[in-house]
């Protein structure tokens, strides 16, 4: 370790360092998802994706966009996917055909209903390490975090 440079001190900072942690955190709870929602094949983005069709059938791409907060292009290439699988149907817009709007298929709804479980079990275990009392305060400063940085991501997400 070179330490007149400081580049032993960069490492050892990184545990300081919350664009690190948030990365790392991230890192765990992909695993996490993955894990638990082992054979269903559907990534947490197609996940979030079919979330939102389902709790607000017809909506446009760029207004699911919004609700992920993600950019419509990597929107279009998500929903591609969960089209082919089945999952999704894209129909044009009667008021607007530049608009596609999304709903579940009977299929997306089934995998959607199996995933429910798994995906509340990644959610408990990404918090578990966390004493109970901590858990809500926890999620109200990461709230916060991405309420204060919105205006700096590639793509909003749209806050209620």
């Amino acid at each position: 370790m070179d330490t007149e440079s400081g580049i032993g001190q960069v490492s050892r900072d990184a545990e300081r360092q919350p664009g690190f942690l948030i990365r790392r955190l991230h890192q765990i709870h992909t695993a996490l998802f993955a894990e638990e929602a082992a054979g269903l094949e559907v990534t947490p983005p197609q996940y979030g994706v079919l979330s939102v069709i389902a709790a607000q059938p017809g909506l446009d791409q760029s207004a699911i966009a919004e609700e992920i907060g993600v950019d419509r292009a990597t929107l279009a290439s998500v929903v591609a996917r969960l089209e082919a699988a089945g999952f999704v149907r894209r129909t044009i817009s009667k008021a607007d055909r530049r608009q596609k709007l999304l709903s579940l298929t009977p299929r997306g709804k089934a995998i959607l209903t199996r995933m429910q479980d798994p995906v509340q079990r990644a959610q408990e275990r990404i918090l578990e390490p966390l004493p109970p009392k901590d858990r809500e305060q926890f999620l109200k400063l990461l709230n916060r975090l991405v309420d204060g940085g919105n205006d700096h991501g590639r793509a909003k997400l749209r806050l209620r």
